[in-house]
């Protein structure tokens, strides 16, 4: 195990145990467990299909550990592939040690590609608001504290900013969330891929203390609040690379 994997276990699977309980009281009554508190919102009232989105489509999004947001993509019916990687920064420093320095500008991201005669744009924006991520909360997600943890959609055109846009205003007007959505809009530079130990994490490591107790309701929420958009097999990077399909 390399020192990078170390690392990850250490901040993930048994450091977690210690912060879950010490902050785990003022994290419930703040509404910070998103996975706990996960809860189904209206969808965009301006979606894809509106502007004029057609064949396949990329989303770039960050809401936490991308170990979490990979995994509930890659369940999500229309998913073409979801990879986790990082965006925001430099090509560089996209790498897992320097970007949990929390200095290079990067958060952890996962690109989605997806079939929008199957799944729209702002559908998979009402998922990523409903059940990946709690989009109140600044630079964090639950236990995982940073700016490269900051909730992030990077846009790739002007018809991708103008759905996510109008859709954080819509439901800041409805006050969707106890307090304001501070998920920030920003203009895709780059995407760069993870390591290979970070793709499909999820799905391989369902014994990590972290995964479940982090992740697993993630998905199980998707099953529950999207059943028409939920698929029980994941769509995998490891497949996919395998079948010659993808080069994450």
């Amino acid at each position: 195990m390399n020192k990078s994997n170390v690392r990850r276990w250490a901040g993930k699977d048994l450091g977690w145990l210690a912060a879950f309980l010490l902050g785990g009281a003022a994290l419930y009554f703040s509404g910070n467990l998103s996975a706990e508190t996960a809860f189904k919102i209206p969808p965009p009232a301006v979606d894809s299909q509106d502007v004029g989105a057609s064949g396949p489509q990329t989303l770039v999004l960050a809401g936490g550990c991308f170990w979490g947001v990979q995994g509930v993509f890659q369940h999500t019916r229309g998913v073409i592939q979801a990879v986790s990687g990082y965006a925001g920064g430099n090509g560089d420093t996209a790498s897992y040690d320097k970007v949990t320095s929390g200095t290079t500008g990067h958060a952890e991201s996962v690109q989605v590609t997806f079939d929008p005669t199957q799944v729209t744009y702002g559908q998979l924006l009402q998922i990523y608001f409903s059940v990946v991520h709690d989009p109140t909360q600044l630079n964090r997600q639950g236990p995982d504290v940073g700016s490269h943890y900051r909730s992030v959609i990077f846009y790739s055109d002007e018809a991708q900013q103008q759905v996510a846009r109008k859709y954080i205003e819509q439901l800041d007007a409805a006050k969707a969330y106890p307090r304001k959505i501070v998920t920030q809009v920003t203009p895709l530079k780059g995407f760069y891929p993870a390591e290979a130990y970070h793709q499909d994490y999820a799905t391989l490591h369902p014994e990590s203390g972290y995964i479940a107790a982090f992740d697993l309701p993630k998905i199980a929420n998707l099953k529950t609040m999207f059943p028409g958009q939920y698929r029980d097999k994941p769509q995998l990077v490891g497949a996919a690379k395998s079948a010659g399909l993808a080069r994450p």
